[in-house]
């Protein structure tokens, strides 16, 4: 396939690809702007970047009049990009750099909104969607912003956006890339038109040698492997020490289930209602062991009712995160409900243990690195191709452990609790494993360099 038949095939389903997008958008919530002007390249002024531009922001911020020039572009597609690519923001505006920065999903924006409010109050900091890959979408993008370089987190790489960041003589980087194996079959399937995209590319920094190895493969030949962004983590300490007093407050054992996509959540639940059906028969007869609270957190936010539907019909006894259930409830109850977003580590910071999900179905696998930043041991599932060299290296450190299935994790789970030893050996090697990896930042700050004229 070549860049014109990639083109003129975009242009034919874009009427059904806008339709699925509206349709998932009235689904998550929040203002998405499927057919907005931004997402076609179109801006209610022509003025270029670097006169005065007034922005106001979605998230409820007073409008500003700030002078923004020569930004440095970050494309961070979604909730989990934006996270992964704070510490690299804040490192570019605390060299004094302008950050332009984009998103697909609405929740994605509204976390940028929320970690970078002072900068975006202060004019250093814009949000923008990105334009949609038509040809005169993004040569309208990149003509109004007039971007010093742009930089894309892990994985977004668009034909034509590619193709005009070559024409206008714009630098274009990929960082902490992540090249699976999925998108190497598929980037063969495409044919020309990726392979020329990737050959477009100014430099790409992947996140392991594996990565590397298949973009080589593909024709990329400006290759560097500098580490995994996830691993510089910005902690919220305010959230870790509120987690840590409501654990210590309950004086109970919690489990989180946490990053669960659809068709999870079900085979967790059967197993917790089966543990507590057993354990209200025992106490009949003897003193039986409380269980833990098992803390579910959905991965969309979209889902939230859903999945309270779901602990609903279970028969469980919960409560949800949104409805500040007292210290008296969370000792009690089977389920918290974990219905708010940006909350990781105070979720992870009142866990003894995480289950972390999208890895029980075939989703690739979720963010495992957040709890071991905290010394919460952990358990995956089999898929975590995602994150394949990460969890590989977190199972080898014995900072996690695999299991097949929902109930062999929560059995396991029970388990490492009820070894003190073995849990806080875990909590250790998390700890040190994590050491091992920090500095992906920095690295790429440095590669970044000649780039940022």
């Amino acid at each position: 396939m070549n860049r014109f038949f990639y083109t003129n095939t975009l242009r034919l389903i874009a009427p059904i690809a806008l339709w699925l997008l509206e349709r998932r958008a009235r689904k998550a919530g929040g203002k998405w702007d499927i057919r907005g002007d931004e997402r076609f390249g179109r801006y209610p002024h022509s003025a270029p970047a670097g006169s005065s531009i007034a922005h106001g922001d979605d998230e409820g911020y007073a409008e500003t009049i700030f002078t923004f020039r020569r930004p440095v572009w970050v494309h961070a597609v979604s909730l989990g990009e934006t996270r992964a690519a704070h510490p690299l923001i804040q490192a570019l505006l605390d060299q004094g750099f302008p950050v332009l920065l984009t998103h697909m999903t609405a929740t994605g924006r509204a976390q940028g909104a929320r970690m970078f409010a002072d900068a975006i109050g202060q004019g250093m900091l814009c949000q923008a969607w990105v334009p949609y890959d038509f040809p005169e979408a993004v040569r309208g993008f990149l003509e109004h912003w007039k971007p010093r370089c742009g930089i894309l987190i892990e994985r977004e790489i668009w034909p034509n956006m590619v193709a005009e960041a070559n024409r206008q003589k714009m630098p274009l980087i990929v960082a902490s890339a992540r090249f699976s194996e999925s998108a190497y079959k598929q980037a063969h399937w495409l044919g020309s038109v990726m392979r020329n995209a990737l050959a477009g590319l100014d430099l790409v920094l992947t996140q392991s040698r594996v990565d590397s190895a298949r973009l080589d493969d593909l024709g990329v030949k400006r290759l560097q492997v500098v580490g995994n962004l996830k691993f510089d983590l910005n902690i919220s300490y305010s959230q870790v020490h509120a987690g840590q007093v409501v654990r210590q407050v309950i004086n109970r054992q919690v489990v989180a289930i946490a990053s669960t996509r659809d068709g999870e959540e079900e085979g967790f639940l059967k197993v917790i209602k089966a543990l507590v059906k057993n354990q209200e028969q025992q106490s009949r007869q003897e003193a039986a062991s409380s269980l833990p609270l098992f803390m579910i957190i959905p991965r969309h936010p979209q889902r939230f009712r859903e999945v309270e539907t779901l602990i609903q019909q279970s028969g469980l006894t919960y409560r949800c995160r949104s409805q500040n259930p007292i210290n008296d409830d969370l000792k009690t109850i089977d389920i918290l409900l974990c219905d708010s977003v940006g909350d990781m580590f105070f979720y992870y910071a009142m866990s003894d243990l995480a289950i972390v999900a999208g890895s029980f179905g075939e989703y690739g696998g979720q963010n495992h690195i957040e709890p071991c930043a905290l010394g919460v041991p952990v358990i995956v599932g089999p898929h975590t191709e995602n994150f394949q060299q990460s969890v590989e290296d977190a199972l080898s450190e014995g900072a996690a452990r695999r299991t097949q299935n929902e109930e062999e994790a929560i059995k396991l789970a029970l388990k490492i609790l009820n070894n003190e030893e073995q849990r806080l050996g875990m909590s250790k090697a998390a700890k040190q494993w994590l050491s091992l990896h920090e500095g992906a930042t920095d690295r790429i700050m440095s590669a970044l360099k000649p780039y940022l004229r």
